[in-house]
């Protein structure tokens, strides 16, 4: 395994309800690891006007324009950290945002879900959902941006084959990255963390009484009407990304 001299800058890009905090907690267990939650959410609430849970709450708390958040990101990491773990959902990065010269310094890395189990989920925290809601259409097209513009071929994990193997996959990812698997991102303490961002009480009830990731996934559920409609549209997305994913 290589050394890392100056930070190894990990996007992961998510869509919501996607094991995504249990990941970077993963991460987080690791001693050479500094973690950030959703750094661009407040800026993409500021832009979009998107009307989500705690929204006034999550601006106030963080920097709102973007491309501060984004310098940032590609600074210096905290506390000298070899390993810089970014949590991004996918549906945070606004058209305007897709620019080379920072997404280029960042190595990216996708985690993909069954979008059935996705609306499910999501479902259970909000009344409504859409395709963009849950962030698939804006993946395929970040995906296709750092292929494309970048010129990285970034890893794809899906997470029901995850829950399966998380040691192997870690592993597989480990290896992927060129860092070294560390044992403790199979475990890690309960309870919320600092590093949570201020939405955490709304969505991460589940990660906070958790000390490991989940038994995998049962049979997707049986959706009707508007849900079954946006999954079967973010289906095809999905399926070209899980062709690519990485196994064990």
């Amino acid at each position: 395994m290589k050394s890392v001299p100056e930070a190894l800058r990990i996007a992961m890009w998510s869509g919501p309800r996607n094991i995504s905090t249990a990941m970077m907690r993963a991460f987080e267990n690791r001693p050479d690891c500094s973690v950030s939650d959703e750094p661009l959410y407040g800026a993409w609430l500021r832009m979009s006007g998107e009307p989500h849970p705690m929204r006034e709450t999550v601006i106030e708390a963080m920097v709102a324009d973007w491309r501060s958040v984004v310098e940032t990101l590609t600074g210096p990491a905290p506390d000298g950290a070899a390993v810089w773990y970014q949590k991004h959902m996918t549906h945070h990065i606004l058209p305007e945002m897709m620019e080379a010269d920072w997404l280029s310094k960042l190595t990216h890395v996708f985690l993909i879900r069954d979008p059935r189990h996705v609306v499910a989920s999501y479902l259970g925290k909000r009344d409504t959902v859409s395709p963009r809601d849950i962030g698939v259409p804006q993946q395929q097209a970040i995906y296709d941006f750092v292929l494309g513009r970048v010129g990285q071929e970034p890893p794809v994990i899906d997470s029901g084959e995850f829950l399966g193997d998380p040691e192997g996959h870690l592993r597989a990812l480990c290896r992927r990255l060129e860092i070294e698997f560390r044992p403790e991102m199979l475990s890690w303490p309960r309870g919320p963390r600092d590093t949570d961002g201020v939405w955490a009480p709304h969505w991460y009830q589940k990660v906070w009484e958790s000390t490991g990731f989940g038994p995998p996934p049962d049979d997707p559920p049986q959706l009707e009407g508007r849900a079954k409609a946006v999954a079967d549209t973010c289906r095809p997305l999905y399926e070209q990304l899980y062709a690519l994913r990485i196994t064990p």
